[in-house]
């Protein structure tokens, strides 16, 4: 699969090989990113993990999922950055940057919700 994405980046049919198509932030920079009530705040992690706590206002859905990108576009709007985030940050990397690669401009919690919490950042369980 990666020769082939490499093959179509070289072809200009799809980002770049290996190149991040998405930022990366630390808890006080998606503090701030959040503080901007235009930008949707996205938990990629399972129903199970986001009714333990979860960040105010963030919209689930589960990157684990094999319609993740459809269920994400059918919900998010396509002209507003998406704060996203799931346990320790990979999972929200790999989901910004497939979110990316369909148009999105995502903006990746570095240390994910473990990070917001030991920041003393806080979470919500309704």
């Amino acid at each position: 699969m990666r020769i082939l994405t490499c093959i179509l980046a070289a072809l200009g049919l799809t980002s770049a090989c290996g190149q991040q198509t998405y930022e990366n932030t630390d808890v006080q920079g998606f503090v701030e990113l959040i503080a901007d009530s235009t930008v949707v705040i996205l938990d990629v992690r399972t129903t199970d993990e986001f009714a333990e706590g979860h960040i105010q206002g963030a919209i689930l859905i589960d990157q684990g999922q094999d319609d993740f990108v459809e269920k994400a576009k059918a919900t998010l709007p396509a002209e507003k950055t998406i704060a996203i985030y799931c346990r320790t940050g990979r999972r929200s990397a790999n989901a910004a940057g497939k979110l990316a690669d369909v148009g999105y401009k995502c903006v990746n919690l570095k240390g994910g919700i473990v990070a917001w919490k030991e920041a003393g950042k806080p979470v919500i369980t309704k």
